[in-house]
């Protein structure tokens, strides 16, 4: 699925994208995160440390929702399931989202032994407003 043409300029922008993911017990966790589109996926970094990365592996549902940052009344949500995880050993991922985000050149927050990945989501359904 494709994520309506109107709404796809949020991807451009330092748009924070809330991650909801089902925990061990069946809890819902929700996080943001920063992420992007390639390839006609939705596309965000993370680490395998991560609770969000052990739901993941385990139930790979997701739903993500995203505020314009220049109009707080409009929003993408999307649902979907992640895909392929990728690994980001380089960095090249997160270090572009830096830059993205924070006009850095490199991610500026790496903890020693951190195992960096990017997760591939594919989209099944979207609802927007706005």
């Amino acid at each position: 699925m494709s994520v309506p043409a109107d709404y796809t300029d949020l991807f451009d922008k330092k748009t924070f994208w809330h991650i909801a993911t089902t925990g061990p017990k069946g809890e819902l966790q929700s996080t943001p995160v920063w992420g992007g589109w390639t390839d006609g996926k939705f596309v965000f970094s993370l680490t395998k440390g991560r609770q969000k990365y052990r739901n993941l592996t385990k139930n790979p549902a997701i739903a993500i929702s995203g505020i314009d940052p220049d109009n707080p009344y409009r929003y993408l949500e999307m649902r979907g399931t992640v895909e392929r995880v990728d690994d980001d050993s380089s960095n090249a991922f997160i270090d572009s989202m830096a830059k993205k985000y924070m006009d850095a050149d490199a991610y500026p927050f790496h903890q020693p032994g951190d195992e960096r990945v990017v997760m591939v989501v594919d989209i099944t359904s979207t609802s927007q407003m706005g």
